[in-house]
């Protein structure tokens, strides 16, 4: 449908790996979220960005990529699009990945800031993966990212190890308490009852 005088323009970008063995159509079903919140019937028909100069939505069929470089406008409901598209991903794709999400309040001017008022911008990072260990792992491996890059102003890189260990206990306890929620839910061993969908996965690697 068409949307006018929305409050926000609205930025996704990142890229996600997927599986050799999805197809286009896949491709089609899992960013229907988002062609669809565009007010279009296909993705062929929402691919392109509101800007041109944006590359859109693309699959690269031969190295089993999606590109995401899409704007639209829109309102507070395309966070309930965002959360149908990371169920969609997670389910196609062959390795973690994180997704930047930005909101711009089209709505404030120069006026307003000269007056001191805050705008409504808004930005999310949203990780998909095919496990939850590793979109644990990816999380993980972005926060280190950021506090090292923080931390390196103050204290030289090799005083910092012990930095890094404190955060990979925070995730280690993070990851034990979602296989317990897990464990809970699984029927006795022996008993030969059957369940469905998977378990976590392994360990992430620097979760020791």
């Amino acid at each position: 449908m068409s949307r006018y005088n929305t409050p926000f323009e609205i930025h996704v970008h990142g890229q996600v790996s997927l599986r050799a063995d999805i197809t286009p159509a896949q491709v089609q079903d899992a960013l229907k979220p988002l062609w669809k919140y565009a007010g279009a019937s296909s993705l062929s028909d929402g691919a392109n960005s509101a800007y041109e100069d944006e590359p859109g939505l693309k699959f690269d069929a031969r190295e089993h990529v999606i590109q995401m470089c899409w704007s639209v406008p829109g309102d507070e409901d395309f966070r309930q699009s965002l959360d149908e598209l990371c169920m969609n991903l997670n389910e196609i794709s062959d390795a973690a990945a994180a997704i930047e999400v930005t909101f711009y309040d089209a709505d404030f001017d120069e006026e307003e800031e000269s007056r001191g008022a805050q705008s409504r911008d808004d930005f999310l990072m949203m990780f998909i993966g095919p496990t939850p260990a590793a979109i644990m792992q990816i999380q993980r491996d972005l926060l280190v990212q950021d506090v090292i890059n923080m931390m390196e102003r103050h204290f030289d890189a090799s005083e910092l190890s012990g930095v890094v260990t404190e955060i990979d206990k925070l995730f280690n306890q993070r990851f034990d308490s979602l296989v317990s929620s897990l464990e809970l839910g699984r029927p006795p061993r022996g008993s030969g009852g059957g369940h469905g969908g998977h378990g976590p996965g392994r360990k992430p690697r620097h979760l020791h």
